[in-house]
Formats: C-alpha cells, structure tokens, sequence
C-alpha cells in the first residue's frame, strides 16, 4: 500500500486491488476564506484523479469541492458512500456526473475485487453537515484508517479488525470559535488557548486508543489569504491560535513520546510496505524546513498567486435586487414553526444585522418564541450575528440550507451571546431545508430518552454524554462535582445536572450516593 497526500484531508491510496481518492479540496472555500495549507493547486490533478474509487467523508466545502470534482475527477470511479440519514451527498455527486456507487452500511466491511471497505458514518445533527464519516482500508498486507475530522465515541469498530498500518486524522481547528466573537483580547486568547490544548488532547486520545503503527496529521490546517482574515494564520507566534500547522503538531507528539508521526505535503508519498514507512517529498529537505520556518513568505507568495481567485468571487457575492428581510420570512417562518425542539432550547430571540454603508443595513429578528421574522426593535436579544448585507444576498440567492457551511465556517461575522452556546442556535442554521429540519428535530427528541446510569466516584448520572452519546464510562470525568466530557470538553453539574458549557443539554443525575473509595 503506497499513500501520497493531496492536501488537507485528500490522499490518494494506492493499492494491487485499485486506487482510492479521498476528499479531493483545491478550490477557496467558505466566501473565499479557507484555502489548503500547504498549496495543492499546482498538482497534476488529471493523474491523480483518474482512480477506480472515490471517497467524499461529508459535504463540508473543505472536503467536498463540487467544481473541482466536476473538472478533474473521473467519472468512471466508483464511490464508496456512508451511510447517511438523507440522500444529499449522493444526490450532489449524481449532479456532477458520478453514476456509479456502493452504498455502504455503518460498520460493515464489504470487499470490493480484494479491497476490504468499512466506513463509519455518524449521524448526529452536530456531525459535519448532518452527517460525518471515516473510512477504513485493508488490501491484506496493510489496514489504513482514514479518520479525517469525524470524532466517533470510539474506535472500537476499528480495533478489532486487525492492527491498523496507517491512522489518519485531525488535529488543527475547523470552527469560527473564538475569533469571530465580541470578547476582550485577553478572553478570546484564554478561550482560544484552551480550545487548542483541547483538540490536540482528543486527537492523543484517538491516537492511544487505535495504537497504530503511522500517524499521518491532516484534514488541516486552512490558511487565510485574504487581508480581512490574515490574523487567523499560525503565524505570529501566538499559542492561543487554533489553527496550528503539521509540524507544530508533530513537535507536540515527540515532546510526548509520540515518534510514529508522520508528514504529509501534497505530492508527499508514504511507502507502507517498507520498513520504518519511508517518505518521499515533492521537495528537498531544506524546502520543507522552511516552509515552516518562512512560513509567512510562503503564505504571501500564494497570496500573491491565488488571491485572484477570491477577488473574482466578491463580484458577485451583492444582490441589490434582493429584498432581504422579505426573502427571509418568507423562507425561514415556516422551518420556524416546525422546530419545536430546537425553539424549546433557544428559547427567545436570535439577531441577525446585515451591514451596508451605501444601502444601509437589514435588523431583523428570528423568534424562537412567537416562530416569527420581523424587525428589530430595540429587544434584548441573548444571541446576536453581523455581517455584510452581501453575504446574506448570496446565500439567499443560491438558497443556502446551510449557513454553518457557507457564511459562519468563513469566519467573515461577528457574534455576540449573553450566557453559554447553545448549539441549537447553530443546528437551526445548518437545517434550512425541510428534510434537514425534520430529522434534527427528530434526532433531538430521540437523543433526549437516555435511561442507561451510572455510578463513578459516588455520582450517578446517566452513562451518555447529553451532547453527542460519548461513552461516559470512558471519556467523563468528574472534578469538583463537575463532569467533564473530554470528547468534546462540555461540563455537567452532577448536583442537579446543569449543562454549564450550553444550554438545553441537561444531564439525568442522580446526585452523590456514596463517598468515592
């Protein structure tokens, strides 16, 4: 098994029964926020897309690149699909010309001529786009597992397969938290420090959990070409930035014991089946060393050379035909009226201000209360997001079912909030479409039944995290009579089970029954 790295979280997996092409991302994503990091627009991307089997993890413009896909994949492959509540990914790719598929089920291995396939696909509302997955390899010599920024509760289905080769995964940010919030300098550093510490503790925790013999970091980082986003690069030195690249990573395993990891660049080929898995970089050593060492003239020469791209896009992001606050009743009043679990666990009012010194601004509020768009008018609002007037015209004039995949991802907002996040405020935005809608809300009723309990250092609480059903046997833990699930880092109070990282995720507690041994 040979794998070369395409950027970010795309890889080309070479093996005697076929090639697999995963997650192919070329094209600036987001408004023209994120690009790959390092630049993979330069590969030949006719070769390498000319495989016998595609593998698209989710819909996230970081992974799933439509016009990219269009232009330089074959249509000739077969894709490999999860197992996803709805039918939209499959449904995109059929649209840019791929007809043939197998459709896989969650956790089932099939064989493919020789090639053994199993992907995992989670299905919660928070998951990506409604839906995430990982894909796991076996040729017979060699298990891969293609992990990518999916975070299942654990890798069990992966462990007893057999020892696993070649771990892929991630471990820069992928979220507008906390850069794009109304925070002093000093909050947002402290909030951003931790959310760092924390993504590389879960990505360790997968890594000790699966033992593999390889870890390859990817799917991240982004990097921001634009000079509105600049700041966002991991270029100032500055710890409390989410967005770390490869080799800060790699140093991070090392100072830990970790001397498996491995790197990646686009054009980079792995070689498995040698010993001590040998790399072979499109470039000499010394390039590489400074593309991390001048990582800030690397960065302003591709600015240089794909900015363009971006600035070609702005044209025609404006819609001054489109009168934005009618558009909006009329398509969000009734996704409103139906979200009865997600306005239960909003409860009040959400801000959305569109900016525009020529035309002027758009103040509306979405209440989750009355189910209804109108006006602002002057009400305290616990949540509040501003952007430009622009934006909010594209995303209507394409219809956009997903703002989280589209305007909150390209971190071109401000945000506000009076308490906790509340990720029901979020899953509303990414559910703009009936069909989207009604599964949320019948996730959400569903996930809220959890009668499984148990009992660690004398609290007994519910055995599922409230969240995203992580295993709290293994990933709680509890300090203070505070519950901490270190899968995603929410807090309980175990006294009455009061969600203090969100709200609306309470946990079924039974209190202290008996003095911890």
């Amino acid at each position: 098994m040979r794998v070369t790295g395409l950027g970010h979280a795309s890889v080309l997996i070479e093996t005697e029964f076929g090639s697999v092409l995963t997650d192919p991302w070329v094209n600036p994503a987001y408004f023209g926020s994120w690009f790959p990091f390092p630049d993979n627009s330069q590969l030949d991307w006719d070769t390498f897309g000319d495989v016998d089997y595609l593998f698209v993890s989710h819909l996230h413009r970081d992974h799933f690149d439509p016009e990219h896909l269009k232009r330089h994949i074959s249509k000739k492959a077969t894709v490999l699909l999860p197992n996803y509540p709805t039918s939209e990914l499959e449904d995109q790719l059929r649209e840019l010309g791929f007809s043939s598929f197998v459709k896989t089920r969650n956790e089932e291995v099939i064989e493919l001529d020789g090639l053994q396939v199993m992907i995992n696909s989670l299905i919660s509302p928070t998951d990506g786009p409604i839906g995430d997955s990982s894909l796991w390899l076996s040729d017979g010599r060699h298990i891969l597992l293609n992990q990518n920024d999916a975070r299942p509760s654990d890798l069990t289905a992966f462990t007893k397969l057999g020892h696993v080769d070649a771990h892929l995964l991630q471990f820069s940010g992928a979220i507008w938290f906390p850069m794009v919030y109304d925070l002093p300098k000093r909050a947002k550093q402290a909030l951003g420090a931790t959310k760092r510490d924390r993504q590389f503790d879960r990505s360790l925790r997968y890594i000790d959990d699966l033992q593999a013999s390889y870890v390859f970091p990817t799917a991240g980082p982004p990097c921001f070409l634009d000079e509105e986003l600049w700041g966002f690069n991991d270029i100032f030195g500055d710890e409390s930035n989410i967005f770390p690249d490869q080799s800060v990573y790699l140093d991070w395993l090392a100072e830990r014991g970790r001397d498996n990891g491995r790197l990646l660049l686009p054009g980079t080929v792995a070689h498995l089946d040698k010993p001590g898995c040998p790399l072979e970089h499109p470039v000499s050593d010394a390039e590489v060393d400074k593309l991390f060492t001048d990582k800030t003239t690397y960065l302003r020469d591709m600015q240089e050379r794909r900015q363009p791209e971006v600035e070609r896009q702005k044209a025609g992001w404006a819609h001054p035909e489109i009168d934005v606050l009618a558009e909006i009743k009329q398509w969000f009043t009734p996704l409103l009226e139906e979200a009865d679990q997600m306005a239960a666990g909003i409860n009040g009012g959400v801000r959305f201000t569109a900016t525009d010194d020529e035309r002027g601004d758009v103040d509306f509020i979405l209440d989750f209360v009355t189910r209804e768009v109108r006006p602002y008018q002057d009400e305290k609002v616990r949540y509040r997001f501003q952007t430009k007037r622009a934006y909010l015209e594209k995303l209507i004039a394409e219809h956009e079912i997903d703002w989280v995949n589209s305007l909150f991802l390209s971190c071109r907002f401000t945000a506000t909030r009076v308490g906790p996040y509340n990720e029901f405020v979020y899953t509303f935005f990414k559910c703009l479409s009936e069909e989207r809608l009604n599964y949320a809300e019948g996730y959400f009723a569903e996930a809220a039944n959890d009668h499984e309990t148990i009992t660690v250092d004398g609290w007994t609480f519910q055995r599922r995290c409230p969240h995203l059903k992580a295993d709290l046997t293994r990933f709680g833990h509890i300090d203070g009579g505070v519950l901490t699930c270190q899968m995603h880092g929410w807090k309980w109070r175990l006294t009455d089970g009061k969600c203090i990282t969100s709200v609306g995720r309470p946990l079924r507690t039974e209190g202290r029954q008996q003095s911890p041994t």
